[in-house]
């Protein structure tokens, strides 16, 4: 087991990377490469986020022939071609959807498999602590990843080409360790879908996790990229700050999921989520230059840290499941229904940020993330038989 933990962890850890480099040099990539505006940015996340859409019936088709593992090597190989077209071969936007989506596939069924393999490898109760272990993991891997686009982007300026073919092979690296795990060979496979009114609540805050993730990914950066010229520099530094810090702290709320809870950890999210709203929406209005800025930074890397927090989904998820068969089909189901929400709020944030101004974007996201308190408050899980 510590074998098969030690190789988890160094996938996770490659993973990380990979998407370190993806993150901290898209919103760059789009606006300098295919000089993408905001309204073109929201439309974007619509294909970037199709296959999340759809991955309920690709993680069903693919668990009737893979286990988990075997999934996660699958993923991580789109992952890497993914982004071997983006380097060379997107001269147009055709090209450019074509191998987001592509990237996009790897992506989805990564988080699809990624909790239920490190819930394999928890002791009972330690849920948290395990997942925070592999979150750490993974933003370690981020620091490697953004540190490394930090010294190219200062040494070589944008070169995209570059970027993206470093980001390949650390996906590439982390699909031949999660092809050497043999962590849930022995489990029974998981060959369903899986919809229950008992998940209900499950259901509700991955639709609220995909607004967060959307405003944030898509708008968040933005933000700091359209409306105040940060460099993509700037952008992988906060990146990679807030990757360090995660490499403490996700072990760590990992616990402190584990002792205090989903409910009241995931409520204090969004209140949270709230405040990163109002900085983003009303930093220069509260601060004057340059401490407008050092505010935006702040909540940059704040919401980046709570991303963290997602992985309460997942425990709770273990917590009420039926069976240990549901998993795997509940999380790939929590997806679609989250990216249900994604695809269309990015278009309809992109109408309202060239109509009435970026702010409203922040204001409504702001508002979502009060009634998710009030979902969240709704959360109960059995209690722990200790005898």
């Amino acid at each position: 087991m510590r074998k098969e933990l030690i190789r988890a962890l160094i996938a996770t850890l490659f993973f990380g990377a990979a998407g370190g480099v993806f993150v901290a040099t898209l919103n760059n990539y789009l606006a300098d490469v295919h000089l993408i505006g905001a309204k073109g940015r929201g439309w974007l996340e619509f294909p970037r986020e199709l296959p999340g859409f759809f991955i309920m019936f690709v993680v069903w088709a693919m668990l009737s022939k893979l286990r988990e593992t075997q999934m996660a090597t699958m993923a991580m190989l789109a992952t890497m071609a993914g982004m071997l077209g983006l380097a060379w071969l997107a001269p147009n936007t055709a090209g450019l959807v074509f191998w987001i989506i592509v990237w996009s596939l790897g992506d989805h069924v990564i988080f699809a498999v990624e909790g239920p393999i490190g819930l394999k490898l928890a002791r009972d109760g330690k849920e948290g602590k395990r997942l925070g272990q592999f979150g750490g993991a993974r933003n370690l891997g981020t620091i490697l990843g953004v540190g490394l686009i930090y010294l190219l982007a200062k040494i070589y300026g944008d070169n995209y080409k570059i970027f993206y073919t470093l980001g390949a092979g650390f996906a590439l690296l982390a699909g031949f360790y999660y092809s050497r795990l043999k962590v849930g060979h022995a489990d029974p496979p998981s060959r369903k879908i899986v919809f229950k009114k008992k998940y209900r609540i499950f259901y509700a805050i991955s639709a609220l996790f995909g607004i967060r993730k959307q405003i944030f990914l898509a708008f968040g950066a933005w933000v700091l990229v359209d409306i105040h010229g940060v460099p993509l520099s700037t952008i992988a530094l906060l990146y990679f700050i807030a990757s360090t810090l995660g490499v403490i702290l996700r072990p760590l709320l990992g616990e402190i999921i584990d002792w205090l809870g989903e409910r009241t950890v995931l409520a204090a999210d969004e209140l949270l989520i709230i405040m990163v709203c109002v900085a983003y929406a009303f930093a220069s209005d509260m601060l004057a230059a340059p401490w407008d800025l050092y505010l935006l930074y702040s909540a940059y890397i704040l919401d980046s840290i709570l991303f963290a927090l997602r992985i309460a989904r997942t425990t709770y998820l273990k917590k009420i499941a039926d069976s240990p068969e549901d998993i795997t089909p509940t999380v790939s189901m929590g997806i679609t229904i989250d990216h249900a929400v994604a695809m269309s709020l990015p278009i309809l944030s992109g109408y309202i940020w060239d109509v009435y101004g970026f702010r409203w974007v922040f204001i409504l996201a702001s508002a979502i993330a009060f009634a998710g308190f009030f979902v969240c408050l709704q959360i109960k899980v059995p209690q722990r038989n200790l005898a």
